[in-house]
């Protein structure tokens, strides 16, 4: 007898329930926090570009913080290494939660977004190393145009009015999460200094000590913000960047629910920390790193000295050609079939969406290229430069197929029998169609009976029956 054939599996299928109200919930703190994060870079961009420019710096090098601590930092500075840790704190429970309860629980479904952000990381860093290499120019921001900035995406989408269907907003999401997870191991191995190996062991016993607080249900921001902090600060003086600290956090917490739970200690947190992250956090961060002199000569150093060639580049063909070319070979050589509502060309404009990278990549721009100021503005300019080319790339592929996406946003949210969940979901419940054939009886006999009730009237008045 012949081995049964494995089943295919549909690849941006409709999601489950319990998936698609997460991915809602959490679209909806993200696209808010993303224009506030473009608000905040225009703002910057605007501050540093007129005569006010000089408030500007004045502000960003302000130096705060005790020095008996190791810890007297510029804002630009705190921003980066304080306010991103909320931020990767954030992501860290993204990721925990996708590994245990979202699409990367099951290994056969994890492979096709791991693949497509693999490679979109690794051609954006070819590109990269190819552009600057032949220009002469420096190899070691290799790993700037390599992050995608989910909240800026959204942005995008909500300025341009776009209704993308749920499953590729979920593959955006889920692309995005695993480039956090590649870009965090980036920074903590190739842009760690040198160990104070004395500050990273206290470091990771704070870690123990939050772990072992988590396992025995100990409850109280009172107990884990101050261990938080001090763990983020021993991190900072251990030489690892501490952003670190956050996302090992992050992943320390329980994302399966217990039966007697509504939500797992790891949702009720990110629920909470997520509004400040997307609203304070990182636009804070945008204000205090977007600000970068633009003028004709230094956009035209853009497109002219190679490492910021190599990043424009990198984000806009890049990411493009290696989210789209890795998702296309990960379909082609597993069970996973495209949905039939959707074309690869909807792939493709959300590949090219992918190809907005900020808050990281301005992140490791300042990393890259620490002992040059002018350089590292220069390579800020290129990542907005390449992000908004992106942007426009992206909207205008996505618009060309808008109807079809409203289309299918509109067939998603469809609720007939008005029971608060969408006729999508219970297609397959067998006493589906009962219920239906139920709610358009009752429907026809209300239309009959106001029918009826209007020619008794008409009658009343001695008009024609």
């Amino acid at each position: 007898m012949a081995a049964p054939r494995p089943t295919s599996r549909k690849f941006l299928g409709v999601l489950s329930l319990p998936e698609r109200n997460f991915l809602t919930d959490a679209l909806r703190t993200e696209t808010v926090g993303g224009v506030l994060l473009l608000a905040a870079a225009i703002g910057a961009l605007i501050w540093a570009n007129t005569p006010l420019s000089g408030g500007y710096e004045s502000v960003r090098n302000f130096r705060a913080g005790p020095s008996a601590l190791g810890l007297d930092l510029s804002l630009e500075h705190w921003a980066s290494e304080g306010l991103l840790a909320v931020f990767f704190f954030v992501a860290g429970i993204e990721l925990k939660r996708e590994l245990v309860a979202g699409e990367l629980r099951d290994p056969r479904t994890a492979a096709l977004p791991v693949i497509a952000a693999l490679s979109g990381m690794a051609l954006p860093a070819l590109v990269y190393v190819l552009v600057s290499g032949v220009g002469g120019g420096s190899l070691g921001g290799w790993a700037v145009p390599t992050a995608t900035d989910i909240a800026f995406a959204l942005a995008v989408l909500a300025v341009l009015g776009t209704s993308l269907p749920s499953a590729l907003r979920a593959f955006l999401l889920t692309l995005a999460v695993v480039d956090d997870l590649f870009a965090i191991l980036i920074i903590a191995v190739f842009f760690t200094g040198d160990l104070n190996f004395a500050a990273l062991g206290g470091a990771f016993a704070g870690l123990a000590v939050f772990w072992i607080l988590l396992k025995k249900n100990v409850r109280g921001w009172y107990v884990y913000v101050p261990l938080g902090l001090v763990v983020w600060g021993l991190m900072y003086n251990s030489g690892v960047h501490a952003t670190i600290a956050g996302v090992a956090m992050g992943l320390m917490l329980r994302c399966v629910r217990h039966p007697d739970e509504r939500r797992s200690p790891g949702e009720r947190i990110e629920h909470l920390v997520r509004p400040v992250s997307a609203g304070l956090a990182v636009p804070l961060f945008a204000l205090l790193a977007a600000g970068v002199p633009v003028s004709g000569g230094a956009l035209g150093a853009v497109f002219t000295r190679p490492e910021t060639l190599g990043v424009v580049l990198g984000l806009v063909v890049g990411k493009a050609i290696g989210v789209f070319g890795g998702t296309w070979l990960a379909a082609r050589f597993t069970r996973a079939e495209l949905n039939e509502d959707l074309a690869w060309p909807d792939v493709f404009a959300v590949a090219v969406l992918a190809g907005i990278g900020f808050t990281v990549s301005l992140l490791i721009g300042e990393l890259a290229f620490s002992s040059d100021p002018v350089l590292t503005d220069e390579v800020k300019a290129a990542v907005l430069t390449g992000s908004v080319v992106a942007a426009v790339l992206s909207g205008i592929l996505l618009k060309l197929r808008v109807r079809r996406y409203r289309a299918l946003c509109e067939n998603e949210e469809r609720d007939e029998d008005l029971d608060g969940i969408p006729d999508i979901y219970e297609q397959d419940d067998p006493g589906y169609h009962l219920r239906m054939a139920a709610l358009y009886e009752a429907k026809a006999a209300e239309h009959r009976r106001l029918a009826e009730h209007a020619g008794a009237t008409r009658e009343e008045r001695g008009g024609p029956a």
